[in-house]
């Protein structure tokens, strides 16, 4: 979907409709969730901070964000695609793979399916969605934000590794701002450097990581689309009016962390065995500590334990801690082959 959150906004406030429009907290501390375009137009993007949205487009209007709109609009959407197939992926609210080799209506054309879809979304919801074709979900996620807003674009297997060469290696899929700068300051600052490297050069710079972006540059994604919706996490965090400036402060905002933690826990009926801390600083730089246990994680001063020599290893001297987040996961499992290789998340870096 085209800036989801906001479009939404501006379709139930027509009064929004053509204006800059930030989903998100106004105040100081707050963080842009979503953004229109045309306030993306002023550099607005999502995960800023507030107080910087403000001062590229002081004339934004800050609208707080309406989660329950925003999820019965997400089921509606997914309502559309299951018209067409059940091998559907959700990736966010606003985004899903969908595999649509054998269809519900018999279309031949994958392209043609996306055009309908498109033109329902349109018709039955009065919102904007942008759709990507292709052949493997990296080329078909690069494709459906190829040509936003309102974008349909097909990458031909024909056509894929010329496509791919010509990509700046900040759109590939699960290289964030951190990986992409390692790469430039390895040389490699397209798909036509990252394709020239050897297998053995990438995993000795990106781990097996490596071996994820070496069959990218070829075009090459065998994982197909996986609708089994296992939730793989539970978590919760919070923004605080003031940096944390310490080690001894960051305990002491743990513990209702872990309550709040606990608390989800139980009501997803979820068990996991892998305990995480993530700490947002004052520049919005992100770090991530994890310990796997052998047992099941669903007591307080068990994780609590755990959270606490977690923390000791951040850094407290150079910067402020903005954000404290906590999770709970499955343990990974033994990687056997290359072919059980996962995509992290977009922003995430390695």
């Amino acid at each position: 979907m085209d800036a989801f959150y906001a479009s939404i906004e501006q379709r139930d406030f027509p009064e929004l409709k053509g204006k800059p429009v930030i989903v998100g907290s106004p105040e100081n501390r707050g963080v842009v969730s979503a953004a229109s375009y045309e306030a993306r137009v002023f550099g607005v993007r999502s995960a800023m901070s507030s107080v910087k949205a403000r001062l590229l487009c002081p004339q934004a209007i800050f609208v707080r964000p309406r989660m329950d709109v925003y999820r019965t609009v997400s089921h509606q959407i997914h309502d559309i695609f299951n018209d067409y197939t059940d091998l559907i992926e959700p990736l966010s609210y606003d985004e899903a793979f969908l595999d649509v080799t054998e269809n519900k209506k018999n279309i031949p054309l994958a392209k043609d399916i996306a055009i309908e879809i498109k033109q329902r979304i349109r018709q039955d919801l009065n919102l904007v969605a942008s759709a990507g074709v292709s052949y493997n979900k990296f080329l078909a996620k690069i494709a459906s934000d190829y040509k936003k807003p309102d974008g349909l674009y097909v990458i031909h297997p024909r056509n894929a590794e010329i496509f791919i060469e010509s990509l700046p290696i900040d759109t590939f899929w699960g290289v964030g701002k951190v990986t992409s700068k390692k790469m430039s300051q390895l040389g490699i600052r397209t798909g036509k450097d990252l394709k020239a490297c050897t297998i053995q050069f990438l995993t000795h710079h990106f781990g097996k990581q490596g071996i994820i972006y070496y069959n990218f540059s070829r075009g090459i994604d065998n994982r197909s689309v996986d609708n089994s919706s296992i939730r793989k996490s539970v978590g919760c965090e919070n923004t605080f009016d003031h940096d944390l400036k310490s080690f001894d402060e960051a305990v002491f905002e743990i513990r209702p962390l872990i309550h709040t933690l606990l608390h989800r826990l139980k009501r997803n009926e979820f068990k996991g065995k892998t305990l995480t801390v993530k700490v947002k600083y004052d520049d919005f730089t992100i770090k991530t500590k994890s310990q796997t246990v052998t047992y099941v994680l669903d007591e307080e001063n068990g994780i609590y334990n755990i959270a606490l020599q977690l923390l000791q290893d951040f850094d407290y001297s150079q910067k402020g801690i903005r954000l404290l987040g906590l999770s709970v996961s499955v343990p990974y499992k033994k990687i056997e082959s290359e072919e059980q290789l996962t995509l992290p998340f977009p922003d995430f870096d390695i």
